[in-house]
């Protein structure tokens, strides 16, 4: 109990719907490096939501946002959704702290840059999480979850989605984005990812188990099939092990 209140708390980092500076300068230096170590197949795109980047006239709603999520197999998962998708709205991602808050490094990455959201598994009904999570949407930002909870256990298979992402949706009223996410299980060195990313799912009605559920069929229709390729596999566990 003493390791959980250790952790941060879910509103330690601020939200909404522009990107820092520092994030703009990370994600400038990492995306020519990601497209050097991997070769990126995306299909699509297009059906990425596009808004207006800000209120045209006063008394106007704020742009509208979204809620992305997809199957999850390693860390190039979550670098793969945020070079893919818009700079804005920006990106932030809910995830357990536990591991990352122990490398110095990368913890002062996701503070400095941001769009990162704490989720500790043992704060259960974590009032700051839904406050945090629900502000963000409100004011414009846009949120990433991995509903599996976990890594999944091998490529091409899904592990039953938990329904915070549908409840956040409903309430919100935002469309939900999937996305397919085939060859991250193991990496190497120019080694092809495909992601797929399907027409976004509206909320309909109060139902989380429903959209869930909707959810859960459309990422594993748009799951590319996967096989593992012959030949050398440069950098494999160094690569597969990064983060």
């Amino acid at each position: 109990m003493a390791a959980a209140t250790a952790l941060p708390p879910a509103d330690l980092l601020p939200i909404g719907r522009t990107a820092n500076l520092p994030y703009r300068a990370v994600r400038l230096i990492a995306t020519p490096l990601l497209h050097l170590c991997f070769r990126f197949e995306v299909d699509g795109k297009e059906n990425i939501p596009r808004f207006p980047s800000s209120p045209q006239g006063e008394g106007l709603e704020p742009p509208r946002t979204y809620i992305v999520i997809g199957n999850h197999l390693n860390w190039l998962d979550e670098f793969a959704i945020l070079l893919l998708f818009p700079v804005e709205p920006r990106l932030h991602f809910l995830a357990d702290p536990t591991l990352l808050v122990t490398r110095k490094v990368q913890w002062w990455i996701i503070r400095t840059t941001g769009g990162y959201v704490p989720v500790v598994r043992e704060r259960h009904g974590d009032t700051a999480l839904f406050h945090h999570v629900d502000r963000c949407l409100e004011v414009g930002g846009a949120i990433a979850i991995f509903p599996e909870g976990n890594y999944g256990p091998k490529e091409g298979e899904l592990m039953p989605f938990k329904k915070g992402f549908a409840h956040f949706a409903i309430k919100a009223k935002v469309p939900v984005v999937p996305v397919a996410l085939s060859g991250t299980k193991d990496l190497w060195f120019r080694k092809r990812i495909r992601v797929v990313i399907g027409k976004p799912l509206l909320p309909r009605g109060d139902d989380p188990a429903s959209l869930t559920e909707a959810a859960f069929q459309r990422v594993t229709e748009l799951m590319p099939p996967y096989s593992e390729p012959a030949g050398r596999k440069l950098l494999r566990r160094q690569l597969t092990h990064l983060f």
